[in-house]
């Protein structure tokens, strides 16, 4: 299967902040997305104030993310993190936990999340989706993120118009 990561938006010239909740576990993978991630945003998004936050795994970001939204003024979030099948049904329950409290927490909030955090079979996929030059899923959480904040701002601009 071919998979495109998505153009590169116009330079959004704008100020906004964006936040990323990246985990430490599978530390590799998830550094390799942040790094990708920042490198990003500093070419499409110059004026981006960028805050970034750590936790311990994956299971950690939902709740970091809605205390994120509830103390701070963030036009987006990123989330990444790397969950890697074991034997046990363990990371597809986190997995299945993670996207549904962050889909109901965007939409709670009305604020982007741009959910990369990843599960995967095996460290094989984890470094195709997160270390390879091709595909980096941070760089395409990056781009997603500047294209729903300048989404958004379109529309807050044409409700007050």
């Amino acid at each position: 299967m071919s998979h495109e990561i998505p153009s590169r938006p116009q330079l959004f010239s704008e100020r906004c902040h964006i936040a990323i909740v990246a985990s430490k576990y599978n530390l590799v993978y998830v550094d390799s997305m942040l790094d990708a991630a920042r490198d990003e945003l500093q070419l499409i998004a110059p004026n981006t104030t960028l805050a970034v936050y750590r936790v311990p795994g994956a299971f950690e970001i939902p709740v970091t993310v809605e205390k994120l939204l509830r103390t701070t003024e963030t036009d987006a979030v990123i989330a990444l993190g790397v969950i890697i099948r074991g034997e046990t049904e363990h990371a597809d329950l986190v997995g299945a936990s993670v996207t549904d409290a962050l889909q109901n927490i965007s939409i709670t909030h009305a604020i982007p999340i741009v959910h990369e955090v990843l599960l995967v079979n095996d460290e094989e996929q984890a470094e195709a989706r997160c270390m390879g030059e091709e595909i980096n899923r941070g760089t395409e959480a990056a781009r997603t993120a500047v294209n729903m904040v300048s989404l958004f701002k379109k529309m807050n601009a044409a409700k007050s118009a």
